[in-house]
C-alpha cells in the first residue's frame, strides 16, 4: 500500500491557518510518524445536506464500523479525512479532499454535489479540521464504503430523526456541535444568500487586497482593470503587520512606497486610490469585520485567493470574477526565488520603479540574508 503523506504543520505557526496562509507553514509527513511523534496535521469535515422536491431538509449522517481504531460506531459527520500533502496547498486542494473523501465514504460523485461551502477551521487536538458544508442532489444514490462505515445506519436523517440521533446516540463531540449549529440554520440561505454590496449609497468602489511582497506587474494589471470598471479602488495591504521575514520581508510603509510609485508612473491620480494597513489578527470568523472596520465602505471584493473570496461570500459581499495574468510567474513567491537564485529575471517582473526602491531599501540583500538565516538557523 502507498504510503499516506498528511500536510503537516508544527503547533506555532497554527495560527497562520486563520489568516489563510497554508502552504507557507505546512510541511509532509508520513502517517504513522505524524501519529507516533503527535505532530499536528489537517484533516477536512464534510456536513451533507439534501433538500427534498417537498421542501424537507435531509441530513447525511455517518456511522463509524466497529473496527475503526478510534471511536469505533460512533455517529458523526457526513465524512472526513486527512488532508494530503501537496505544494501549493490552499483551501480550493484542501475543499478537493473533502469532495473526494466524501466519494470514497459514501460513494457519492462530485457531479452530484450541487454547492459546497466552507465554513471554518477548529482545532481538534491534533488535527486541525477544515469544515465544508455541502449539498447534493435529493435523488442521490448511496454507496457506503462497509469498511469505514456501519451501513445501515450510514444515511439521510430528517430533522426529527437527526435531533433524535444526537440526543440518545454516541456522538464525536466535534462533529455533533456542528450538526446542532446546522439544525439551528437556515442552512440553505448560506448558499443561496443573494449578494448586495455593503452600501448602496457609495457606488463604484473596489476592495483589493495583497500582501504585495513585493508589487509586480501581476498587481498593476489587476488594478488596472478594476479601474476600468470602478471609479475608485480601496488597496488593502495584508499581513502587515509582517516585515523583515523570508516570505514577508518589507514592511507594510515600504509596500505603501511600491504602491504609490508604480501607480503615479502610470498617471492613475491618487484620487481613485486608498491605501489601507490590514494586519493579520488570526480569527477566520471576524476577519472580514475585522476588514471593514479599517476599509469602510467599498461595493465588490476582488481577489485571487480562494481563502479571501470564501470568507466575503459568506457575509453575502459582491466577489468579482478572478483577474490573472501569468500567475505562475507574476508571483510573489516566484520573485523571491528568483532573488535567491539570482536569476536576473526578477526584475522584469516589476515595474522599473519598484526595482529601484527595492535596491533602495536594500532588499536584495535582505531577501538573500533571510534565506540563508531559514536554511542555516
Amino acid at each position: 500500500m502507498e504510503k499516506e503523506i498528511l500536510a503537516c504543520i508544527d503547533n506555532d505557526n497554527k495560527k497562520f491557518l486563520q489568516s489563510g496562509q497554508i502552504s507557507k507553514y505546512i510541511f509532509p509527513m508520513e502517517r504513522s510518524e505524524a501519529h507516533n511523534k503527535k505532530i499536528s496535521h489537517l484533516i477536512t469535515r464534510f456536513f451533507i445536506i439534501s433538500k427534498t422536491p417537498e421542501g424537507e431538509i435531509l441530513y447525511l449522517v455517518q456511522k463509524r464500523g466497529k473496527t475503526k481504531k478510534t471511536y469505533p460506531e460512533y455517529f458523526t459527520d457526513s465524512s472526513s479525512g486527512h488532508v494530503n500533502y501537496e505544494k501549493n496547498l490552499d483551501l480550493n486542494k484542501i475543499k478537493k479532499n473533502a469532495i473526494r473523501e466524501l466519494e470514497e465514504e459514501f460513494g457519492i460523485p462530485q457531479n452530484a454535489l450541487q454547492k459546497v461551502l466552507f465554513y471554518d477551521i477548529n482545532t481538534e487536538g491534533l488535527e486541525i479540521a477544515y469544515i465544508f458544508f455541502g449539498i447534493v442532489d435529493s435523488n442521490v444514490v448511496l454507496n457506503p464504503d462497509p469498511n469505514e462505515l456501519e451501513i445501515k445506519s450510514s444515511r439521510f436523517y430528517n430533522k426529527t430523526e437527526l435531533e433524535n440521533l444526537l440526543e440518545n446516540e454516541k456522538n464525536i463531540d466535534y462533529s455533533k456541535q456542528i450538526w446542532k449549529k446546522i439544525l439551528h440554520t437556515d442552512i440553505i440561505s448560506l448558499f443561496e444568500k443573494e449578494i448586495e454590496p455593503i452600501r448602496e449609497n457609495r457606488k463604484n468602489i473596489a476592495l483589493f487586497i495583497g500582501r504585495f511582497q513585493p508589487l509586480h506587474h501581476g498587481h498593476i494589471y489587476v488594478i488596472k482593470e478594476i479601474l476600468k470598471t470602478y471609479k475608485k479602488i480601496k488597496i488593502g495591504i495584508g499581513s502587515s503587520q509582517l516585515s523583515h521575514t523570508l516570505n514577508d520581508p518589507f514592511s507594510s510603509e515600504e509596500r505603501k512606497e511600491f504602491i504609490r510609485v508604480a501607480l503615479k508612473k502610470r498617471n492613475i491620480s491618487p484620487k481613485k486610490f486608498e491605501i489601507y494597513e490590514i494586519p493579520d489578527i488570526f480569527n477566520a470568523k471576524k476577519w472580514v469585520d475585522h476588514v471593514i472596520s479599517i476599509v469602510g465602505e467599498f461595493n465588490s471584493v476582488v481577489s485571487n485567493s480562494d481563502w479571501v473570496r470564501e470568507l466575503f461570500f459568506k457575509k453575502g459581499i459582491k466577489v468579482e470574477k478572478k483577474i490573472t495574468i501569468f500567475k505562475n510567474n507574476f508571483n510573489g513567491n516566484n520573485i523571491r526565488k528568483s532573488i535567491i537564485q539570482n536569476n536576473k529575471k526578477w526584475k522584469t517582473l516589476m515595474p522599473k520603479e519598484v526595482v529601484e526602491l527595492i535596491q533602495e531599501y536594500n532588499g536584495v540583500n535582505r531577501i538573500k540574508s533571510l534565506h540563508k538565516k531559514y536554511i542555516n538557523p
